[in-house]
This record gives structure tokens, sequence and C-alpha cells, in this order.
């Protein structure tokens, strides 16, 4: 007769295999799950300047700023196995030596999370909409965006911002970025041939990371649009002179979208 020892581990061992048959099976569902994702991205305005592109740089250098709208409707990719959408915005502009491959920087990012994801203070969080006094379809309510700055909020407003919540539309104007950006070498005027482009990283709560996918595989269709049209980098131009290329703008044009950054080393 079977100890209680051996019953345990007979159990335990029964137990882990029916999860690693279910979690494979979560993992591979998303591959039936159909995708279409679309987005609309354009160049808003541009400006190069000279300075100390990030508070911890040591020395001066040409940067640049860039604004932009966007347009996106990735709700299909919040299946019942995506926990949250790492969405961001690169720009890709010729290297200094033709022998390098293109330069790629992040400008903007956001954590989209599921509609049912635990709330955290790391998630993107929609600005209203101009047309109406609460956020648009896409977009958490204003009293989501108040309960920000609390430390937690009350269940009767996660389950009504769970039921009004679509992660996946986004529509912003005149957006600024996050980030601006320089190369190495300090100087980025007068660069030609540069884009923007939109990509995103669906992290499941079970399952392998999956990247932007820009052709059709099975049930996913490539990410229709989410490329802006080329564009040049203005010149830099010496301090006093006018345009949206000047040497020193003015801090008010400059500025850039204060993320969750302050929230860093808390896990999102």
């Amino acid at each position: 007769m079977h100890t209680t020892l051996t019953r345990l581990q007979n159990v335990f061992g029964f137990f882990t295999t029916v999860a690693c048959f279910v979690a494979v099976f979560i993992a591979l569902s998303v591959v039936v799950t159909p995708q279409a994702p679309s987005a609309s991205i354009k160049l808003q305005n541009i400006q190069v300047v000279k300075g100390r592109p990030h508070y911890y740089s040591t020395k001066r250098a040409e940067f640049a700023h860039i604004r932009f709208d966007l347009d996106t409707d990735i709700s299909s990719l919040f299946g019942w196995n995506t926990k949250q959408v790492f969405l961001y915005i690169t720009a890709t502009f010729p290297s200094s030596s033709t022998n390098e491959p293109p330069s790629q920087a992040v400008i903007w990012d956001a954590i989209l999370p599921s509609k049912y994801e635990p709330w955290h203070e790391n998630q993107y969080i929609h600005p209203p909409s101009a047309s109406s006094p609460s956020s648009s379809s896409g977009t958490r309510s204003k009293s989501n965006a108040k309960s920000k700055s609390k430390s937690s909020k009350s269940k009767s407003s996660a389950s009504t911002d769970a039921a009004d919540y679509n992660p996946g539309l986004l529509s912003l104007s005149a957006q600024r970025p996050k980030y601006q950006i320089t190369t190495p070498a300090g100087r980025i005027a007068s660069l030609s041939n540069a884009t923007l482009e939109l990509n995103w990283n669906i992290q499941p709560w079970v399952g392998a990371l999956v990247w932007t996918n820009r052709a059709d595989f099975g049930l996913w269709k490539g990410l229709k649009g989410g490329r802006s049209k080329s564009f040049d980098f203005p010149a830099l131009k010496e301090s006093g002179s006018k345009g949206a290329g000047a040497g020193t703008g003015k801090k008010e044009d400059l500025k850039t979208e204060k993320g969750a950054e302050s929230n860093r080393g808390k896990p999102a």
C-alpha cells in the first residue's frame, strides 16, 4: 500500500502535467485568433536644435524634437490571453556612414493593458477627446484618469472602466514625443529619407512574446499602414534665426511628454 508521501507526489505530478498541457494549449490558441491591426501615423512638426538632449548629457549635441499624429485600431491584438501591449514609435533615418545600416530611435511608447489586467501606475491613460468632456471610445474615463494619482482605485470605478475601455483605439493629434533623439556623433541636422514607424510587443498571460508583424501569417493580417511618409530633418540654424529648426528653440515647443518613468522600478 502506498504511503501518504507517495500519494501526494503522484497527485502533484498529475497536477503539474495537466497544468503544463493547459498552458501549452492556451499559448497555442493565439495562433487561431484573427488579427487585423491598422494604423495611420503622420509627421506633424520637427525641430532640430543644439543643446543637452537629456538631463544626464555631458556635452551639447544636435537633437530632434518630433511631433506626430497617430490613429490606431489594434483592438484585435487584445485576445483573451493578452496581458498588455507595449506600443512604441521609432524614427528610422540613415546613419552618418553609408557602410552602416539605418539608425533607429524610439520617440514615444506606451503600455496598453487589457481590460482585465489589474491597474498599475505605469499603464497609459489616453488624453481626453477634444470633442467630448470625457475620453474617446478607446480611452479610460476621466474618473480613471484622476485615480492615477491615488494609490488604488475603487472596485466600482474599476468595473465601470472595464466595460467602456478599448485599449486598441488611439487618436493622438500633435502628440509630443517622450524622447528626443540624437546620434552618437551628435549630428542629426539635414539628414534625409527618415520615417516614423509604429511597432508593438504583445505580452501574453501565458506563452511567447509576439512582435510587430507586417506580413500576413495565417489568420494574422499584417499591420495596415503604421509608417509615415519619408521626411528630412531641417538644417540647424544659428541662435536668433527664425524657423522650426532654430538653434535655440522655445522651451515650450521642446517639452516632452511625461510618462510613468517616475514609477520606474515598480513592476508593470
